[in-house]
């Protein structure tokens, strides 16, 4: 969850970018997010192989896998031909992040709390 939360305050900086007009964000930017959300899900799917995780937590790992394949086609389509970022693209990408990581934070404030 940690992991994913450092990866949404890069997500957020590069929205304001785009919003206020850059085409799209440094390289580097945009590789650390990507980093830091790969490793969380990477984490997060070898938790659910292995250990096994709640329904909601599977979810959340669905919608991850669906963002990080929303992020890459940003990156290998747009980013890195010096293009634009699409808004709708990078809007749909942000919810399903944001859905997935409010649903582990509420699966791992359940599993804390005993329920």
């Amino acid at each position: 969850a940690v992991l994913f939360g450092i990866a949404a305050l890069g997500g957020l900086l590069m929205a304001g970018m785009r919003f206020s007009g850059t085409p799209r964000p440094p390289a580097w930017l945009a590789m650390g997010h990507g980093l830091l959300a790969a490793a969380g899900l990477t984490l997060l799917v070898y938790a659910a192989l292995t250990f096994g995780i709640p329904p909601m937590a599977q979810i959340a790992t669905c919608l991850f896998v669906i963002a990080a394949i929303g992020g890459a086609a940003m990156n290998l389509l747009f980013h890195w031909k010096l293009l634009p970022l699409p808004i709708p693209l990078m809007i749909l990408h942000a919810l399903l992040a944001v859905v997935g990581f409010v649903l582990l934070l509420v699966t791992i404030y359940g599993q804390m709390h005993g329920q």
